[in-house]
């Protein structure tokens, strides 16, 4: 059993419902805390939040006008959310270059703006921002994702700016690939851009760059996260931690 040291804590977790959003609700769950999933397939909201207790927040934050004059009751957010395209730049559709940059970006701002003031009165917050190693590093046909996380790693660290005097902090996760449903929809993407079969995809595209050779457990990341919001990580904010096998050693 965990440690309860999150009990009486308010979570919400983007993109909760299956993957590393789902790990971490129930990291934070386990340690005492009362989780929202928020996500917008349904089904797997609710199902996730039945398995930890929590509750379901279902919704599109593609749509973000939506968000503007949201109020959020969070201590701790964790911005996961997320989809994927692969393309060239001269054939990515630029609507799907939107939705990215609307989901992955617009979303975790208006979702920090809407829970900081509360944050800001309880003097303690958790922003969690899971990036990527893409938000420190780029790759071939697969502008949006690595624009969005770019994006995302400089919103963290102004968050932990403005932030730090109310007890807020704010930091970025930076995983390689992760073994997700996000990441095994890919595969043949990646195989169609790079010319090479699917069963040859997690080697020679996913994992070349990284010294160790697996995937990345959910699991893992959540543990981060888990520490990341607790009050041992009071002092850390505006941090990017790698979590990439050593790709972003290179």
């Amino acid at each position: 059993m965990s440690e309860q040291d999150l009990t009486g804590r308010r979570a919400v977790v983007t993109g909760g419902g299956s993957g590393i959003g789902l790990a971490c609700a129930s990291e934070f769950a386990s340690r005492g805390a009362h989780v929202v999933i928020a996500d917008l397939n349904a089904d797997a909201a609710q199902r996730a939040a039945s398995e930890i207790g929590g509750e379901a927040w279902v919704v599109d934050l593609s749509d973000t006008a939506a968000l503007d004059d949201l109020v959020l009751e969070a201590d701790i957010l964790v911005n996961n959310a997320g989809i994927q395209r692969v393309a060239p730049i001269a054939e990515f559709d630029p609507d799907a270059f939107r939705t990215i940059q609307r989901i992955m970006l617009e979303a975790p701002f208006l979702l920090i703006r809407a829970a900081l003031p509360g944050m800001y009165e309880r003097g303690w917050g958790r922003v969690v921002n899971i990036s990527s190693v893409h938000g420190l590093r780029a790759s071939a046909f697969k502008s949006a994702y690595v624009a969005a996380k770019h994006g995302l790693e400089g919103l963290s660290k102004v968050t932990a700016l403005e932030g730090g005097p109310h007890g807020v902090t704010s930091n970025c996760i930076n995983p390689g690939y992760v073994r997700t449903p996000l990441v095994e929809k890919q595969i043949a993407d990646q195989a169609h851009v790079h010319g090479i079969p699917e069963s040859e995809v997690v080697e020679k595209v996913m994992l070349t760059e990284s010294a160790i050779k697996r995937l990345v457990d959910p699991a893992e990341v959540a543990s981060l996260a888990g520490w990341l919001a607790s009050d041992r990580a009071g002092m850390v904010t505006g941090a990017s931690y790698t979590m990439d096998g050593g790709w972003s050693a290179r």
